[in-house]
Order: C-alpha cells, then sequence, then structure tokens
C-alpha cells in the first residue's frame, strides 16, 4: 500500500461533493423505482449517473498519472508498478 497522499488530495472536496451529487443521483433512482416511474425515465437517469460516475473516475485517473506515476517516474521508485496500475485501472473502465 502507498503511504503518499493520493492525487487526488488538493481537490478531495471537489470530488467528495461530485460523488454526493451521484449518491444523490442513486437516492432518485431508487424513489424512480419504487414510484413505478416509466423504465425509459428511470434507464435515462441511470445513464446520468454512469456518466457522471465515469467523469469521476477519468478526474482520478487524470490525477494518477499527474501526481502518483510522475512522481514515481522522476523519482525512480516504482514506476513500473504504478504504471501497470494505471494500465489496468484504464482495462477496467474500458471494460465496464
Amino acid at each position: 500500500m502507498d503511504t503518499h497522499a493520493p492525487g487526488y488530495s488538493a481537490d478531495k472536496d471537489a470530488v467528495l461533493k461530485r460523488l454526493r451529487r451521484i449518491e444523490g443521483q442513486v437516492r432518485g433512482l431508487q424513489r424512480m423505482v419504487e414510484e413505478d416511474t416509466y423504465c425509459i425515465d428511470v434507464l435515462t437517469q441511470v445513464s446520468a449517473a454512469t456518466k457522471a460516475l465515469e467523469s469521476v473516475a477519468l478526474s482520478l485517473l487524470d490525477e494518477h498519472l499527474s501526481h502518483c506515476v510522475h512522481d514515481a517516474i522522476a523519482s525512480g521508485e516504482g514506476a513500473e508498478a504504478k504504471i501497470a496500475e494505471a494500465s489496468a485501472a484504464i482495462a477496467r473502465l474500458v471494460r465496464s
């Protein structure tokens, strides 16, 4: 486990704000299903929540590359591992 601060730490409040907004979207989806909302309307909101999560994921990936991977390359310590982690994260995002 890495003991350094995560790359997003400078933007932590903004990331948390975005995640709370997404959490609200998901609660709204639950409410829509409880209220028997039309399928297509629910699916439209699922798509919006999915895109919001993808946006957060891409932002976190960008921060990881800009900070964690960059710092590992600059220091010469653990660069291969950080690049492998980034590649694996990209692969998971593409598959999802």
